[in-house]
């Protein structure tokens, strides 16, 4: 599907967005019978409340959206789209009550309420369609709203569709349309040229492990991102558990999130050089699956001793960091769904990010909130690096004592980042709950918070 604005029409309805507080004042300046109708009918404007008001002749002349009080905005990422989902099918334009500093932020979220994963079945969606306000990058809008769907659709499409096989044809359609090169290495391949991590967790699945790797742009600064594309991971033979394995055909959210943040970056031709690597794997079950115990070579050079095969994402990012750091590209991005210690430290809906680096970190930080894309910054905590060498090997995969866990984590990729500047993101990549402009499902976290901050951190 295709996230757009509608053409400017003069049978466009005026939309008047109303905070809670401003009605009385809003309905002095009405006509009597304005005011009657909007009283008969309970709008109060409550977040989330439409109402379409009829002129003198009875046909429809304005629409009004609730737009809550300050305090319950401020609880809701984008206020708008909750009336924009509750208006009929129409075209609507923004009359009044949004400011200039949130348009932008209130039109992306009125185009993602068009979002629906329709795939499998008849899935509704907001029928409400709206003309691009003057002044607004409306082509900056529709290329992070489309990004959005590409990310949702990745992540919502199960494993029998969405496997290495298929997540690789993904990656060069985005690569066609682009005009980007995409090579991949995959199975007997991967050992052939030094990817023995990434092998090791794939092997045992049916379809080959593999690293995808897209490129993009001649000049500028050279960006990498890196997103962890384990297609089903059901633990190996630390299976997970029935309740845990649920989701789990979204941990390869990180590879659905940087690939989202590739499409802006090539649909807005920034002036960069962007490297895209994704280790793209099933962690399956079988006779020549690893195993606790194992202690595994990486492309490095590093052993890591195997503790928990459900500790599986940072083995096959590992090898493509140590990869991303040998053309030392001025900026390293992973991106992934690696632990659950992140969601007990701060939840679904923050994406939590490690940097040494305090100015990257602040620019990132200071764009987060225009751009409606929550991060929160993790520490890169060195006293925890003795929780990670185990003694039999360099590197233990999965520290015993469960405490600090994304942070172990974290200081075990950054062993592989080398002298790259690097930037982690330990994200969720879902949505628990729909939310205004946001179905239940496969959730984009931290590709917008990024591009609002490249410019700053990459000079562009």
């Amino acid at each position: 599907m295709t996230l757009s604005f509608v053409p400017p029409t003069d049978l466009s309805m005026p939309l008047h967005v109303i905070a809670q507080p401003d009605l009385e004042g809003w309905l002095q300046n009405q006509p009597e019978l304005v005011q009657s109708w909007i009283a008969a009918n309970g709008f109060t404007g409550a977040m989330g409340q439409a109402l379409l008001v009829p002129g003198a002749d009875g046909a429809a002349e304005m629409a009004l959206a609730g737009y809550g009080s300050e305090a319950k905005r401020a609880r809701k990422r984008f206020p708008l789209a909750a009336a924009a989902e509750a208006l009929p099918e129409g075209t609507y334009h923004i009359a009044s009550g949004v400011s200039e500093d949130q348009l932008e932020t209130e039109c992306l979220g009125w185009l993602m309420t068009g979002y629906a994963f329709d795939r499998y079945a008849t899935q509704s969606a907001s029928t409400a369609g709206l003309v691009a306000p003057d002044g607004i990058d409306a082509r900056r809008i529709e290329t992070l709203a489309n990004a959005e769907a590409l990310t949702r659709d990745l992540i919502n499409t199960p494993a029998s569709d969405m496997g290495p096989d298929q997540l690789q044809v993904a990656v060069e359609a985005l690569a066609d349309e682009f005009g980007a090169t995409c090579n991949v290495i995959r199975g007997q391949a991967l050992l052939d040229q030094n990817f023995p991590m990434i092998h090791a967790v794939g092997r045992s699945a049916t379809q080959a492990p593999r690293l995808i790797d897209m490129c993009w742009g001649a000049s500028g600064p050279k960006l990498t991102l890196v997103g962890k594309g384990v297609c089903f991971d059901t633990g190996g033979l630390n299976l997970k558990p029935g309740v845990s394995m649920g989701l789990m055909k979204k941990d390869m959210g990180g590879a659905a999130n940087v690939l989202g943040l590739a499409r802006i970056i090539m649909a807005l031709e920034l002036p960069l050089q962007l490297r895209v690597l994704i280790p793209a794997v099933e962690n399956s079950v079988a006779g020549d699956a690893f195993r606790p115990g194992d202690i595994l070579t990486s492309r490095k050079g590093l052993t890591v001793e195997i503790n928990n095969t459900d500790a599986e994402g940072r083995l096959v990012l590992a090898d493509a960091l140590t990869l991303a750091d040998e053309r030392q590209p001025d900026l390293v991005i992973s991106m992934a769904t690696l632990t659950g210690a992140a969601r007990v430290a701060v939840g679904p809906d923050l994406a939590p990010f490690y940097t040494d680096d305090d100015a990257v970190a602040g620019a990132l930080s200071q764009a987060a909130k225009p751009a409606a894309d929550p991060v929160w910054r993790m520490p890169f905590h060195d006293p925890y690096e003795a929780m990670i060498e185990p003694g039999i090997a360099d590197l233990d995969n999965a520290p015993s004592g469960g405490f600090a866990g994304s942070i172990t984590a974290a200081l075990f990729l950054r062993r592989f980042a080398g002298d790259s500047r690097y930037m982690h993101f330990d994200i969720y990549a879902w949505q628990p709950s729909k939310a205004p402009g946001r179905s239940k499902g496969g959730l984009g976290q931290g590709p917008r918070a990024i591009l609002t901050a490249l410019p700053g951190i990459l000079g562009l």
